[in-house]
């Protein structure tokens, strides 16, 4: 399988190198024919198979926390058939872990590129669109949705936004009683986090280092949440690999980090749950069932 995946992935490189030739030359910027104004999309919007079957065979992706949360979290999702909402969907692997647990699945992103590669990759993969759909949604404006769910989802977003209080609200005014809230984030005093932030600029970053299981009660309990469960994930086996593997990828991209994201593959294996000092901490709150929403019908 290893074998493969380095051959597929050098013919990959050579044919996006050839096909990036391509492009130049009939880029309307250097002066060749002109390409229709209504035609010009982002590259996002044009993944060829090539693409979207790498994709798969490396999917979650070379993330290694992303793989960690994908590989850990979904044994925590209710199965059958719910309504699960992914606040923060990212490149949607737990949302189609729910998907596979038979749930149907929302997935939201304020980010428009990763809800049409949600998309593509997701159509390509065959799942039926009626129970994965993936939106472009800003948060903030969840109230407005409509809709009400018997879990949410939300992994590594809460971080970047600075009226969490607010979005935890609205989680539990979504939820359906006896709901259930998967929410996972940044420790807050893991090294990598531990740096002082409190209330950064809503830019896209982490607006707060994260939290603990204190801070996590602080938010949850006053609003009713009842928090059940709480488990570390990232051990420090799992953090020196992805930051070796993350440096490549800055430095030459993820083909130049290919090769020890190969190596690391099955050194994988021995990441474990509740290390002494996680980099993730994943809580689960539930909405008590005699709860109501206070403010769908």
């Amino acid at each position: 399988m290893i074998v493969q995946l380095i051959q597929f992935s050098a013919s990959f490189v050579r044919h996006q190198t050839r096909n990036s030739s391509k492009n130049l030359l009939k880029s309307p910027l250097v002066g060749s024919r002109p390409v229709p104004k209504s035609s010009r999309r982002p590259r996002y919007y044009n993944m060829n198979n090539t693409n979207l079957l790498l994709k798969q065979l490396l999917f979650p992706g070379l993330d290694l926390h992303t793989r960690c949360r994908y590989r850990f979290l979904p044994k925590f999702f209710r199965s059958g058939t719910l309504d699960t909402l992914d606040a923060g969907c990212g490149n949607g692997a737990l949302a189609y872990a729910a998907y596979q647990k038979g749930n149907r699945v929302l997935g939201l992103t304020y980010n428009n590129q990763e809800t049409a590669k949600c998309s593509a990759l997701f159509s390509f993969l065959r799942t039926d669109p009626s129970r994965l759909e993936f939106q472009s949604y800003n948060l903030y404006e969840l109230p407005k949705l409509g809709k009400q769910f018997d879990q949410i989802i939300c992994s590594e977003t809460l971080e970047h936004i600075r009226e969490d209080g607010l979005i935890l609200q609205s989680f539990y005014d979504l939820l359906r009683p006896n709901g259930v809230l998967h929410l996972c984030c940044p420790y807050a005093l893991h090294p990598e986090h531990h740096l002082g932030r409190i209330d950064n600029p809503e830019d896209g970053g982490h607006v707060r280092d994260g939290y603990t299981l204190e801070s996590y009660r602080e938010l949850l309990e006053p609003i009713g949440f009842q928090l059940i469960q709480a488990v570390g994930l990232g051990s420090p086996l799992l953090v020196q690999l992805d930051r070796a593997v993350r440096r490549l990828r800055g430095l030459g991209g993820d083909a130049a980090a290919f090769p020890l994201f190969l190596f690391s593959w099955p050194l994988q294996l021995f990441d474990f749950i509740d290390p002494p000092e996680p980099f993730s901490l994943y809580v689960q709150a539930v909405k008590p069932p005699a709860a109501s929403s206070t403010s769908l019908a």
